[in-house]
């Protein structure tokens, strides 16, 4: 840069805290107009949608492989400083609003309030849809299926513990369809009444969470009794009553019941994480980055699963994810969850599952879906 260019830079640069908070100010107003120019877009987004005969009310307005398509270019087109995944969240919430301007999507999910499924539920949907909190999975995955609400949010898998069985078993039961996914890391915090007790007379936690815990709590509080309880947000309502009460979960719970964090990230695994679902009624569209997940069964004899398999490895088509379940209907005969990647709708995929047909008993598509555009680094978020 010359010397004429670089006085003209420097005297452009501001060089008071008033000068830099005026420019705040400006640009401030100028994210508020192009805000409000996005709102009126999804207005008549929705309009052109809705004059559609054929239109389904929820997908009229929420569009899963779109909106995974739009945080997916938000993070290449993203120059700085901000981060990726702060960038994509900015704009989930952006996009979560404008829907609910229109339209709040109505999501169910595992209650009380102030559980880690309350924070998937905000992670893949944004803040702006309306949360119905359901006493367990079982009644999630009914509350969509019935259309009270559209869309449910359900764990189904931790690092540390494994597969939620209740998940997959209502999963395998039900017509409901995987429409996308969200992975947040869990970090446990030990809660307590602000005039708690030194030692606790019973630690209490949803039991996924006291599993996690284990070697902590073995370490730090051995010999108390530990009690499973429905969700980390009843844990922690027990505690707010109770002083020789102390309870295990996220630290949106202990805001939620006015209890104090003894203990920070007591979790046995730093990367502990839960995958949760989503659940819908109809199929979502390819997105360009998307994943199937399948139901397949098989008996038990030798080789049958290298034959499921083999359509799939002869395809090319990566195996993501092997899950056994035992049949619930028929004794020693099992079934095979399985991830691939790819979308249903594609030729490669919908021809390999049906060479892949003859040799399972039941073959179900739970679902094809994108591959989430945000990575939040933790639960707390």
């Amino acid at each position: 840069m010359g010397g004429t260019d670089a006085n003209a830079a420097k005297a452009a640069r501001p060089e008071s805290l008033d000068e830099v908070r005026g420019l705040i100010d400006g640009v401030d107003r100028q994210i508020l107009d192009l805000l409000s120019e996005r709102a009126r877009l999804a207005e008549q987004v929705a309009a052109i949608k809705q004059r559609d005969p054929d239109h389904h009310p929820a997908q009229s307005f929420y569009r899963p492989e779109r909106e995974a398509q739009v945080l997916a270019r938000i993070r290449e087109l993203n120059p700085g400083p901000l981060d990726d995944d702060t960038v994509a969240w900015l704009f989930r919430e952006i996009m979560s609003a404008c829907l609910a301007h229109e339209r709040p999507l109505a999501i169910a999910t595992l209650g009380p309030a102030g559980t880690f499924s309350e924070l998937a539920a905000a992670t893949a949907f944004g803040h702006g849809g309306r949360l119905q909190f359901e006493p367990g999975i079982p009644e999630v995955f009914r509350a969509v299926a019935a259309g009270s609400v559209d869309y449910g949010v359900v764990p189904m898998e931790n690092s540390t513990e494994g597969s939620v069985s209740v998940t997959l078993d209502s999963l395998a039961g039900s017509d409901l369809l995987l429409c996308g996914e969200v992975a947040l890391r869990i970090d446990q915090q030990l809660m307590v009444h602000p005039e708690a007790a030194s030692t606790p007379r019973v630690i209490v936690s949803h039991a996924q969470s006291l599993a996690q815990c284990r070697e902590w709590l073995d370490a730090h509080y051995p010999g108390v009794e530990r009690l499973a309880v429905a969700s980390n947000s009843t844990a922690a309502q027990q505690a707010s009553q109770d002083v020789e009460v102390f309870a295990v979960g996220p630290a949106v719970a202990a805001e939620r019941h006015g209890l104090v964090i003894r203990a920070s990230n007591i979790q046995d695994n730093v990367q502990n994480t839960t995958r949760f679902a989503v659940l819908g009624r109809e199929p979502v569209a390819p997105s360009g980055d998307d994943k199937t997940a399948l139901l397949l069964s098989v008996t038990n004899e030798p080789g049958a699963l290298s034959r499921l398999l083999a359509p799939l490895s002869e395809a090319g088509i990566d195996v993501m994810r092997i899950e056994s379940r035992p049949a619930r209907d028929r004794v020693w005969d099992y079934v095979f969850f399985i991830d691939i990647a790819g979308h249903r709708d594609e030729p490669r995929i919908s021809e390999a599952l049906e060479r892949l047909r003859p040799h399972c008993g039941q073959l179900r598509v739970l679902g094809s879906y994108p591959v989430p555009a945000i990575g939040l680094p933790g639960g707390e978020r």
